[in-house]
């Protein structure tokens, strides 16, 4: 495996990054297709979030003349594994320092999806306030993912990779929604209707959390 590069290695720091008195990360957890990039552009649009993808953002660097990553990532990608958490979370942190609207608010999208990754970016990045977690069956999601993959171009919209990856999630992230469930850290929606009515529970959610509309 490729040595990390000094542009994506952070050296350990004796306190996060961004302080959780003044920024407010909520993590976007659910299996692939449970919705969580529609759910979060709603979120963005009427609460001021910035939003990150975790899986855009490996993508986008795996594309990136020049990156070191770009072939150890799409391999990754492609057998539905898990990339190196150092790798992640620095992108993470780079994203967040490059893109922050001002509100100090910041969705992360498929993320954290080991407690390796929930842990050092908790320490070196900054603690979520809570993991926003989509719940919704494997078939529901594989049929949503089918029919995304007619249109997304996206290498892993298989039949394959959506099973990879379906497996993957339930090993390896449902561990850190147990964990942070213990700390009463995750607000769990039902992800089988309409988007629509998923959107209004996590409304409703969003307020007991308080977390109120951004006004325009």
């Amino acid at each position: 495996m490729a040595p990390t590069s000094p542009r994506l290695s952070a050296p350990e720091k004796p306190t996060p990054t961004f302080s959780p008195d003044k920024t407010s990360v909520i993590y976007v957890l659910g299996g692939p297709g449970a919705g969580k990039g529609t759910q979060c552009a709603n979120l963005v649009r009427d609460y001021g979030f910035t939003h990150l993808s975790a899986g855009d953002l490996l993508r986008a660097e795996q594309d990136r003349e020049g990156s070191e990553f770009g072939s150890m990532i799409k391999e990754y990608i492609a057998e539905g594994k898990i990339v190196p958490m150092e790798v992640t979370v620095q992108l993470l942190e780079n994203a967040m320092m490059d893109r922050d609207k001002g509100s100090g608010r910041f969705l992360i999208d498929g993320f954290p999806r080991k407690m390796d990754q929930a842990i050092r970016f908790e320490e070196a990045v900054c603690p979520s306030k809570f993991t926003l977690f989509f719940d919704c069956p494997e078939g529901v999601m594989t049929e949503r993912l089918i029919n995304r993959g007619k249109t997304s171009g996206r290498a892993d919209d298989n039949a394959e990779s959506i099973k990879k990856r379906f497996k993957t999630f339930v090993e390896t992230s449902m561990p850190v929604v147990d964990y942070f469930e213990k700390e009463s850290k995750v607000v769990k929606i039902k992800a089988v209707k309409s988007s629509g009515e998923i959107y209004e529970e996590v409304k409703k959610r969003m307020g007991e959390r308080g977390f109120d509309m951004a006004k325009n």
